[in-house]
């Protein structure tokens, strides 16, 4: 029997994306958060059900800040007991709609804030963390790690790539990859999200963005819904080109050709004489160089790099004539071949036996 599996749900909730995504000028199949709750409830509903060891964390991403939604380790106070429902299950519905209206009515009206994707992919790989490595305590002693649920996390993103979050973000794939996690991603609204393309590759989970959003609870389903261990028996759709580019370190912007300091990887978009990241002063002959094969490169917004003034070339030394030789170098005429025929050769060997 295989392990139970814990799923992580990241909700991005950015009101600005929704309601375009609500609009149905020029849009076929539109899909607004108050028809998307309902079918996330039934995928949700549906991972929990699978096997009764399953757990479920639920964070949302709103604009400026990040909070958890939903625990199953938690408890919270019973639903109005319906004979047609499953108790736990309209439990964590009305949890969950009951936060979600909470922290939506809390946003100020004034200004979106950028959506904190960032704060709730640390959030919940920080709970991933803590279920994996439980401690030790006084009455019980830790699970086996073998019995422990197996995690992955999903994603269902709306909102474009935030440039300023590209750090955060590899960061976050590298802390899942030694958790052996598992990113999935759910692309519902927009263009293709960049980052999350490369956290979903980088960590052997699938990223799909979806075409017609009227069917999302079909994609959950057949895509989301099994663990990694069963998807490697099924034809999991994925995306056949995945976008590998970065966002350079001074402009924060994503860039085609960047270049990258050989001390610390910090990316650029244009050749600098020192790396603000390590600090470290290049040499200017690199700089001229770069800067030369760089001119038809960058886009005509960004201005080329200022160089320093170059040092006057330094007075060549003349050395004397039958002065001592260079170090590392042997005088000529030492092994020429006319002092090298007059070396006896080695005798050779006979074996013993033989005349």
């Amino acid at each position: 029997m295989e392990n139970a599996s814990h799923l992580s749900v990241i909700l991005d909730l950015s009101p600005s994306q929704w309601y375009q995504s609500s609009q149905t000028s020029g849009d076929k199949h539109p899909l607004s958060l108050a028809h998307f709750l309902p079918q996330l409830f039934v995928f949700l509903n549906a991972h929990l059900a699978s096997q009764h060891e399953n757990t479920l964390t639920v964070f949302g991403a709103f604009p400026g800040k990040s909070s958890m939604l939903y625990s199953s380790n938690e408890t919270y106070i019973q639903a109005d007991a319906d004979s047609n429902t499953f108790q736990p299950f309209k439990t964590m519905n009305s949890v969950i709609a009951q936060r979600l209206n909470e922290e939506l009515e809390s946003l100020p009206e004034d200004a979106e804030a950028p959506i904190a994707l960032v704060g709730a992919l640390t959030k919940s790989l920080c709970t991933i963390n803590r279920r994996s490595h439980p401690s030790d305590t006084l009455n019980a002693t830790s699970p086996n790690p073998s019995k422990l649920p197996t995690p992955r996390l999903l994603v269902i993103s709306v909102s474009p790539d935030l440039s300023a979050s590209y750090i955060p973000i590899m960061n976050s794939i590298f802390c899942a990859q030694k958790l052996k996690l598992s990113i999935d991603v759910c692309k519902i609204f927009g263009p293709d999200n960049v980052f999350l393309q490369q956290a979903a590759h980088l960590t052997g989970g699938s990223y799909i963005s979806i075409d017609r959003r009227d069917s999302i609870l079909q994609y959950l389903m057949t895509t989301f819904l099994s663990p990694p261990a069963v998807r490697r028996l099924m034809a999991v759709p994925t995306e056949d080109r995945i976008d590998l580019r970065a966002a350079c370190f001074c402009h924060k912007q994503i860039v085609d050709i960047g270049f990258i300091c050989s001390i610390c990887l910090s990316i650029f978009c244009k050749p600098t004489p020192v790396c603000s990241t390590c600090r470290v002063k290049f040499p200017i002959k690199t700089l001229q160089r770069l800067k030369e094969a760089v001119n038809p490169v960058l886009p005509p917004n960004i201005p080329a790099p200022k160089l320093p003034a170059e040092a006057p070339p330094a007075t060549p030394r003349v050395m004397p004539p039958f002065s001592m030789p260079h170090p590392g170098f042997m005088p000529a005429g030492l092994f020429t071949p006319k002092k090298m025929s007059k070396i006896p050769k080695p005798a050779p060997r006979v074996p013993p036996g033989m005349k």
